[in-house]
Order: structure tokens, then C-alpha cells, then sequence
């Protein structure tokens, strides 16, 4: 279970992140942060993973104060995956999964690594056609597919996720969502992912948390959370939810209430 209680967190006089609290996150939900640009999403993720200084307020990891714990000790439990790729090194992509794999307290020393168990997960991302290619020769979106291989080979605790998606396709955007998902409940985690696309949100997601000016907005289940009115207040456009097949509820957009030029 996480536990996140009154947040907060400067740049220099400037505040982004403000007494910032949420309810408990279960293991084995899948969460949705939501909120426009610069609402202080990424930084937040940052923050839980312990690469911010927080002014105050704590966060708290099944009973482990990870604002307390050290470097080594919060790496044992979460993994965070930014928006950006650090720059690729000479590796082959099958190697980088190998390298996050040994990195992960599961498996401190090589021969505790199942490579065969490498080669399913990344049949299951649809890039095993892949694992001899080298890093740099990747596109974008191959790029994620390997970052995400990465994050869920460790199997952690805690798993932050900034904007996974944004460079695949739409086809490859559903098949990690019900991926994400299926590693989330099967394995217990508490996954946290950034999303600007609230359909996927409402279709694939446990649990939502919207913020706005580095405060919540609203939180709770997605059809509670993606209404007319956190939306109008949020972002400032005109929307209406509406129910597809399966019970799926999706978000129209009219226009917006107020331009933003």
C-alpha cells in the first residue's frame, strides 16, 4: 500500500507541489495521474521515487518511509521510468534488460536471471524481433517498448511510469495498457502512469488522481473522477461523458470554455 500525506515541494521561492495528499493506493491497482500540462505530474513522480527533496510531508511504501530510505534501499522496491530516455548506450536491447534485471533485488548476481524469462517478456511487448538490435538504432517508440521491458522485469513494489505512451501507436497503446494491467494485479503492484489520454484512463485504469497548480483536484474511481466539471476546471473545455459498448464510458469534447490564446 501506498500512503502519500502532505506533500510539498519548492523550486528555489517557488512552490509545485502543495500539501498534497491522497487516499491509500492498494497494491494491485493500476492508477491514472491526470492533470494539464505543468500541473506538476512529473514532479510529483519524481518526488515518490525519491529523486526530489521534499519541503515536507511524507510517502510511505508498504509501512518504509521512502523519504527516509536510502538511494539503495528504495531501488530494492521502485522503479521509475521518465518521459525521456536517458541517451542510449552501446547495448543491445536484450543486454539493457539484462543489466535492469540484475539491478533488481531479485536478482542480485547473473545467475539468478532467467533469460528465458527476458525473451518471453519481450515477445509479450511484441519486440523480441529486437533483442539483438543496439539501442540507438531504435525509433522512438521501440525505445518505450525497451524502457517498459526494463521496468517490468524488476518487478517492483512501486512503479512510476511518465507518459509511457506517448510515442506508440494506438494499436500498441491498448496492448501495454492491458499489459500494464495484467502485470499490476497478477504481481500486486502500485502503478502509477501519467496519461493525457482519459479515454485510455477510463478504459483501462483502477483508480484516478487529477491535480491542477500542485494540488488534487479529485481522486477515486475513473468514472468519478472524469466528469464535465473536473474537466471544464482542469484543462477548460466543454466535455460530456458518454457510455460506449461493455459499460466503457468516454469523454466528448465540445470546445473550449476559454481559449488558451
Amino acid at each position: 500500500m501506498l500512503d502519500v500525506s502532505n506533500l510539498q515541494l519548492s523550486y528555489g521561492k517557488r512552490t509545485i507541489i502543495s500539501d498534497l495528499s491522497l487516499a491509500p493506493m492498494k497494491s494491485g491497482q493500476l492508477v491514472a495521474l491526470l492533470g494539464p500540462n505543468g500541473s506538476g505530474k512529473s514532479t510529483l513522480l519524481k518526488a515518490l521515487a525519491g529523486l526530489l527533496k521534499l519541503s515536507k510531508g511524507e510517502v510511505v511504501l508498504d509501512g518504509q518511509n521512502l523519504a527516509r530510505s536510502s538511494f539503495e534501499q528504495r531501488a530494492q522496491h521502485v522503479v521509475y521510468l521518465p518521459q525521456s530516455l536517458p541517451a542510449s548506450v552501446h547495448l543491445r536491447v536484450f543486454e539493457s534488460v539484462l543489466v535492469a534485471a540484475k539491478a533488481s533485488a531479485l536478482a542480485p548476481d547473473s545467475t539468478q536471471v532467467d533469460e528465458d524469462h527476458i525473451l518471453a517478456l519481450l515477445k509479450r511487448l511484441g519486440i523480441e524481433h529486437l533483442a539483438l538490435h543496439y539501442l540507438d538504432q531504435l525509433s522512438g517508440g521501440q525505445k518505450q517498448l525497451v524502457g517498459l521491458a526494463q521496468a517490468l522485469i524488476r518487478r517492483p513494489r512501486l512503479l512510476l511510469l511518465d507518459e509511457p505512451l506517448s510515442a506508440l501507436d494506438l494499436n500498441y497503446q491498448f496492448h501495454v495498457m492491458d499489459l500494464l494491467r495484467q502485470e499490476t494485479h497478477e504481481h500486486q503492484l502500485t502503478t502509477l502512469i501519467v496519461l493525457h489520454d482519459l479515454n485510455i484512463a477510463l478504459r483501462h485504469c483502477d483508480y484516478a488522481v487529477m491535480i491542477r497548480g500542485g494540488g488534487l483536484l479529485a481522486e477515486g474511481q475513473p468514472n468519478d473522477v472524469i466528469n464535465s466539471q473536473t474537466l471544464g476546471d482542469a484543462y477548460g473545455v466543454s466535455a460530456r461523458i458518454e457510455s460506449c459498448s461493455k459499460g466503457i464510458h468516454q469523454v466528448l469534447i465540445d470546445g473550449l470554455r476559454k481559449p488558451i490564446l
